[in-house]
């Protein structure tokens, strides 16, 4: 391999015969993500000595493969002074408890207010891995739902974070307030994919479905409701609002899912004080991706759904018999 000026030089050998484009020079290029190389590849700043060049290409050697990297693209998002709980931090990573409301990543219509402008003003150095739009984000959370993330503050320690998610290693679990009695034991693995009929929904019935793994690890009732802790086996998006609302369960306060509820007896008016869904991810660990000592972090209920739990209790019949 040979570089200079920005120009990265390969050479394909009987080896790599059949390997995909892709994956041979993510091989190559350990400082590059696949997903990284696929975007190179696509944007039109890989070329080949022969053949038209894309991420499935079949390697068929002898090839000669010229990378040409563009310069790094200026910094996006700016830094703001947003509240944030910073849990853990150090040269590697840093764990944070995302509030309810706040989008991760600065998009079309959220411009700013996100988790990486709040970041940018509270940590040093973040991975570039996910792009100048997602610097150190290497999982997400909705914007209604609230809890721990871990964030990487270099591209190594994104990857093998990355790594960690993608092998099922990592322990995510939820505290979650759902409609109807559920036992403890539940499990939902149902595939989940775009909804075709309704873009701004997942479900299980999408034609191309992603695996995905619900447990119910814990579950108290309450009334009409119950409050459960879930760990998932995978991140799909919308994962246990899903599972939950297709299993007739839905997160209270999750209006797309079914979770909202016009008339509501006195007993259950304080969940009209609900703004978002009723979910906040409770618990993270993983191993540290430079040691390796296992890491594992807590985040209790905030405000708004402990109130909302302490006035449901506050208005519970003496005799839960004669509700």
């Amino acid at each position: 391999m040979t570089g200079a000026a920005g120009a990265i030089r390969l050479v394909a050998t009987e080896a790599d015969r059949g390997e995909r484009l892709d994956r041979f020079l993510a091989a190559r290029l350990p400082d590059l993500s696949r997903a990284r190389i696929q975007q190179l590849i696509r944007g039109g700043q890989v070329h080949l000595s022969q053949g038209t060049p894309k991420p499935a290409l079949a390697i068929d050697p002898p090839l000669e493969v010229r990378i040409d990297l563009p310069p790094p693209e200026p910094a996006g998002p700016r830094p703001e002074a947003l509240p944030l709980t910073v849990l853990y931090d150090d040269e590697d990573l840093a764990v944070v408890d995302k509030p309810a409301g706040m989008v991760v990543h600065p998009a079309a219509g959220h411009a700013g207010g996100t988790l990486v402008n709040a970041l940018l003003h509270h940590l040093q150095g973040l991975s570039g891995i996910g792009g100048r739009e997602r610097p150190g984000i290497v999982h997400r959370l909705d914007r209604g739902t609230s809890g721990l993330m871990v964030i990487a503050k270099h591209d190594r320690a994104h990857r093998q974070l990355a790594r960690q998610f993608q092998d099922r290693r990592v322990d995510k679990q939820y505290v979650a307030l759902v409609w109807g009695r559920v036992a403890a034991g539940l499990t939902l693995d149902q595939p989940i994919g775009r909804d075709p009929r309704h873009r701004q929904r997942m479900s299980s019935r999408a034609p191309a479905g992603r695996a995905a793994l619900t447990h119910v690890v814990d579950a108290t009732a309450r009334g009409d409701l119950t409050l459960v802790r879930v760990r998932i086996a995978t991140g799909r998006t919308h994962q246990i609002r899903v599972h939950l609302s297709e299993a007739g369960h839905p997160v209270a306060g999750d209006a797309l899912y079914g979770g909202v509820r016009r008339a509501l007896p006195s007993r259950l008016a304080p969940l009209a004080r609900l703004d978002r869904p009723f979910l906040h991810a409770a618990h993270l660990g993983f191993a540290h991706p430079t040691s390796g000592d296992p890491l594992a972090f807590d985040a209790p209920l905030p405000a708004d759904l402990t109130a909302v739990l302490q006035a449901l209790d506050a208005v519970r019949p003496a005799h839960p018999g004669r509700e």
